[in-house]
């Protein structure tokens, strides 16, 4: 047995102490929490089918816990200090977002659990942003900004040595687990006091409010997170009533029978009173509370097809509402099949395999499909664990007073961002493939 704090636990105690302190910050987060849980339990009294599901593939005790973060950085040391700060908690670089293509000046990946057993304990995953100050055609701001970022230090003591001991020794104990937990939120926690003095701050907000909200504090505090709704549609409808103010449109994919990758809404950044140096006063917003609905993984082929339906709909320019907005995406999306089984076959969504019923019942040599027409095999959902870079960038763009840089666009380079991090970034989708294969491997090997 193994004298370290197994990672998992350290991931899942990280997560809800987040989630209590983030609630401490925005008060208005812990009514987006009860609102969800709230039509979560109803969903599941009026779905019995839902639940057995649900139970089936594990997925019910994931649905109250299921949470994701996002967080932007400054710099590549940074960012390389964080990946290390998350592989202790078992999390880890997974896909690379590029949301310069909807004119925001970062790229990103997510560092989350990637094998069956870590997501099924705990799926936290935090959304990890790198400001790109190339992208600042202001020479004399860029360069202010860089000094900026130069001189902060955004790790606690505590948490660089206890970081460097799980690394030179393995793991960490339980006592120096809840250190390191405690020492790492210091790096995600809300101040109201700025490092810079107002003029500087406005000269970042008016190049882009994402800039500014990166460069001019402390750290890379904590801007938003998620709890997962099974009815997302109802949670926006309802948010008014909560009064919480929601954006204006859902993210993602349409309602659909068979949910697919990742729908996603939050209620609007809050202005917030910061002091500034030189004991000016000023607002800035960038904290929120974001809700998803997670569906089916696609496959590359099923990926291409969304991609595309996306595209189309894009094409025809923005709706007025989100009722608009939802009526236009079903009505593009007719072209992606709705059903489990004709997205199982066609190759368009990954799913889990497991053995139904003993070798005897199974006839030698039998093929995928038929096993699991005779119920020997079943095929259940694989959850959807990633992002969507359009997506994230509305959400981003909805909370930062829509602003969109076009210049900003075009500018994808997955090389430069692993240099930063120090790590390659696993492929989601290669991921997804080889969770599959092993699933189907083990299932098959039960039956022969």
């Amino acid at each position: 047995m193994s004298q370290w704090f197994p990672k998992d636990q350290i991931r899942d105690i990280f997560s809800r102490s987040m989630s209590e302190m983030y609630r401490q910050e925005v008060p208005q987060y812990g009514t987006l929490i009860k609102l969800v849980e709230t039509i979560n339990r109803e969903v599941l009294d009026a779905n019995p089918a839902l639940v057995a599901e649900l139970e089936r593939s594990g997925e019910l005790a994931r649905v109250d816990v299921e949470r994701h973060g996002a967080i932007r950085v400054g710099t590549a040391q940074e960012l390389d200090m964080m990946r290390r700060m998350f592989a202790v908690m078992g999390m880890y670089p997974v896909g690379y977002y590029d949301l310069s293509m909807a004119g925001v000046p970062v790229h990103s990946t997510a560092f989350r659990p990637v094998n069956d057993a870590a997501l099924k304990q705990n799926p936290f995953r935090v959304f990890t942003s790198l400001l790109r100050l190339e992208l600042i055609e202001n020479r004399k701001l860029r360069e202010r900004a860089t000094e900026i970022l130069a001189a902060r230090v955004i790790f606690t003591l505590g948490a660089r040595e206890l970081i460097e001991t799980a690394e030179s020794q393995g793991g960490l104990t339980p006592d120096q687990a809840h250190r390191f937990v405690t020492e790492a939120l210091e790096t995600f926690r809300w101040h109201q006091q700025a490092t810079v003095d107002l003029a500087t701050y406005q000269a970042l907000c008016n190049e882009h409010r994402l800039i500014a909200d990166v460069v001019c504090f402390r750290g890379p505090h904590i801007n938003h997170l998620t709890p997962r709704t099974l009815d997302i549609d109802e949670v926006q409808r309802r948010m008014h009533r909560a009064g919480i103010d929601p954006k204006a449109i859902i993210e993602g994919p349409p309602r659909r029978q068979c949910p697919i990758l990742l729908r996603q809404t939050s209620f609007k950044a809050l202005e917030e009173s910061i002091s500034f140096d030189g004991n000016e006063e000023g607002q800035h917003s960038a904290r929120f509370g974001e809700i998803e609905q997670r569906g089916v993984a696609l496959t590359r082929k099923g990926r291409k097809l969304y991609d595309h339906l996306l595209a189309v709909s894009r094409e025809r320019g923005s709706a007025p509402d989100n009722e608009a907005h939802q009526v236009r995406l079903v009505e593009v999306f007719q072209a992606f099949p709705d059903d489990y089984a004709t997205l199982r076959r066609e190759g368009l969504a990954f799913y889990h395999y497991r053995a139904a019923i003993p070798t005897a019942a199974v006839a030698t040599g039998a093929d995928v499909e038929t096993l699991i027409e005779a119920g020997a095999l079943i095929a259940s959902p694989m959850i959807y664990e990633d992002f969507l870079p359009v997506s994230a960038a509305g959400i981003f763009q909805s909370n930062l007073g829509d602003c969109v840089r076009d210049e900003y666009a075009n500018q994808s380079n997955q090389a430069q961002f692993e240099a930063a991090l120090g790590a390659p970034v696993t492929d989601e989708i290669s991921l997804y493939e080889r969770r599959q294969q092993a699933s189907l491997e083990a299932a098959l090997a039960t039956l022969e």
